[in-house]
């Protein structure tokens, strides 16, 4: 219960994440993954990976497994292909909520490569944001999501994107299978505020621009704070526009 848990904020910067760099992937990731190893490092409340990844033109990451996840793909610029074994294809680029549950397995892959599906070819990186969750059931049938919100984001709110929470049911652009999860965005003008929500667990990420967080100073791209019995706090632009994600967690993995 959140009661019994102490009032936390911890900030962790860009230049502290994990870093991978293979060509054609620059990736930097905010929890262990892969090689990157560190058991104090594992998850924050029900969030285990976040990793900010840039892929070049007509590369990608090839078909591969998955198995009991809901995987949320946020994408900053460019354009990123998925593909899957259910039979699901399509692209996904900014302002496009898309989710994948792995259930019971799923193959698919993830390429920076659009004109192979018809546009017309590019040089342009993509960069997104890929964020995992543990499902609150395991064993389901795989599926896909996805939808645009791009029209929402206008707002300056803070918006759900993804979410299995009941009170998010008629708000969130595309459902997750854990009801104690959400992910809401936020594209924020300069010198724009929002209120982050209270919950047990939070996770800010500054993918881009730079924010100033009440009571924590000024976040940079690529920080995080993770919070703990706490919530409310101001997040407001600086002189240049800024977009924030943030996960309300109302559960946690045993450690």
């Amino acid at each position: 219960m959140s009661t019994l848990l102490q009032p936390k904020l911890e900030v962790r910067r860009a230049e502290d994440r994990a870093k991978t760099d293979i060509g054609w992937l620059d990736s930097k990731h905010s929890f262990s993954f892969g090689h990157h190893w560190d058991p104090t490092n594992v998850h924050h409340g029900l969030l285990l990976v976040n990793n900010d990844d840039i892929v070049t033109p007509g590369m990608g990451f090839e078909t591969h497994p998955h198995r009991d996840m809901e995987i949320v793909t946020w994408v900053l610029t460019g354009s990123l292909v998925h593909q899957d074994s259910t039979g699901h294809s399509g692209v996904i680029y900014p302002g496009l909520a898309q989710r994948m549950s792995a259930g019971t397995g799923i193959l698919h892959s993830e390429k920076n490569d659009s004109w192979r599906l018809g546009g017309e070819q590019h040089d342009e990186p993509v960069h997104f944001v890929q964020m995992w969750v543990v499902p609150d059931e395991n064993g389901v049938e795989p599926g896909y999501e996805q939808l645009e919100i791009d029209g929402e984001l206008l707002s300056g709110g803070l918006i759900p994107v993804a979410s299995g929470m009941p009170q998010h049911a008629d708000a969130a652009a595309i459902r997750i299978r854990n009801r104690y999860a959400a992910l809401h965005a936020a594209r924020l003008a300069p010198g724009q505020s929002v209120t982050l929500p209270e919950a047990p667990y939070l996770h800010l990420f500054v993918p881009r621009g730079s924010v100033e967080l009440e009571g924590a100073g000024v976040l940079a791209p690529g920080d995080a704070v993770r919070f703990t019995a706490t919530g409310g706090q101001r997040v407001t632009a600086g002189t240049e526009p800024a977009e924030i994600l943030v996960w309300e967690m109302h559960a946690t993995l045993a450690s």
